[in-house]
């Protein structure tokens, strides 16, 4: 099920601007984020995403952030009702450990019945998708459409809430369009229904995923909640985690498109809140060889079906150098997993034998790498 045509922000490399924690922001966050009565090391979630978060890209975010929550692809609670078995994407590695299943519908009898069944594959919590803008999810009563239904919400929320004995979560959005925007009274109930903690997404259903997150909506639900609240939209570097969360006053950030061509960002961002100290950033060939790795395991895991889904994170690490426009053009057609692993090889092979196609180390050679 796939939630949303969605387009990464380019990781380019860029000169590391100084900042740092505020008193208040290291006190904050100086325990574990607590989700009811589950404990989480980190304060930097993984955001589910349709086609992306599979098993394969989790083991990739959690090796550089071992300590984060992860979230499963979004998972229809009506297929699971009428077929009654668990599909791929709700496959969990009994190791990967803390791990969030997220399911979306309307109905709470169903989203109670697969709550049940997420638990039993080995969910943590239970995270319930109310923010998805795609028009196949809302027009049939799931994802964002929900902040129009806040009766049907909060029924959804205790149904499932009394289904499972792990916390029960919700991810949505600040609202149906700007003339619409009800997410403080949305939020109450959700807390009210039993919900032990929410993600908000910083725009409405409207935006999708253009102009610029809201953050100042965020920090009203903040405001107004005794519940965790994860900030959501626009975190694309250590940088915009560390505002996002002085200006919001969140428990935590979700990082999404972000992270997209580049699993980097969550342990990235988890290291400079617990340590206050910057991470070196990947050099294309290090991205590069995790792109070989990522190919070759959803080859492993899915097959042919992989190759094909491969595509579209090929072309999204193929970013930061000279040549890498003709290398994504070249990814985003392979037909065959050595097909992509020899156009990889190859450039890593260009990069290792001419470092001046790096921007890193030569900064008027930029232009070329955005392309």
């Amino acid at each position: 099920m796939t939630c949303s045509l969605i387009t990464p922000s380019p990781h380019l490399p860029t000169s590391p601007a100084m900042i740092a924690l505020s008193p208040s922001l290291q006190a904050r966050l100086s325990n574990p984020l607590k989700i009811g009565s589950f404990e989480v090391k980190s304060r930097v979630l993984q955001s589910p995403l349709s086609g992306v978060t599979d098993l394969v890209f989790r083991r990739l975010v959690r090796r550089y952030a071992p300590e984060s929550m992860m979230y499963t692809e979004m998972v229809n609670a009506t297929g699971l009702h009428y077929v009654k078995e668990l599909p791929k994407i709700m496959e969990v590695d009994p190791n990967e450990k803390p791990i969030s299943i997220q399911l979306f519908d309307c109905r709470p009898n169903f989203l109670a019945e697969a709550a049940q069944m997420a638990v039993a594959e080995g969910a943590d919590t239970v995270d319930i998708n109310m923010g998805c803008p795609v028009n196949k999810i809302t027009k049939n009563g799931g994802g964002s459409s929900l902040l129009r239904e806040p009766a049907t919400a909060e029924a959804i929320v205790r149904a499932v809430v009394k289904a499972v004995d792990v916390p029960v979560t919700v991810k949505t959005r600040i609202g149906w369009t700007d003339k619409e925007i009800n997410i403080l009274d949305f939020a109450k109930r959700m807390e009210d229904a039993g919900a032990q903690m929410i993600t908000v997404h910083g725009r409405t259903r409207a935006q999708g995923y253009n102009g610029a997150a809201k953050w100042e909506w965020i920090a009203r639900v903040k405001q107004n909640l005794s519940i965790p609240v994860i900030a959501n939209g626009d975190i694309f570097s250590v940088e915009a985690a560390v505002k996002c969360l002085e200006e919001t006053g969140a428990d935590g950030v979700m990082c999404s498109r972000g992270t997209m061509g580049y699993p980097f960002l969550v342990g990235e961002v988890d290291y400079f809140l617990k340590t206050g100290q910057m991470l070196p950033p990947p050099t294309p060939v290090e991205r590069l060889e995790c792109a070989k790795e990522h190919l070759q395991s959803l080859w492993e895991y899915k097959g042919d079906r992989g190759v094909r889904q491969a595509r579209k994170h090929m072309t999204w690490y193929a970013k930061g150098f000279a040549g890498a426009g003709e290398l994504r053009g070249q990814l985003s057609v392979i037909e065959t997993v050595q097909q992509g692993l020899d156009l990889l090889e190859r450039a890593i092979n260009q990069l290792v034998h001419y470092p001046l196609l790096d921007p890193a180390l030569h900064p008027e050679l930029s232009n070329l790498a955005a392309q």
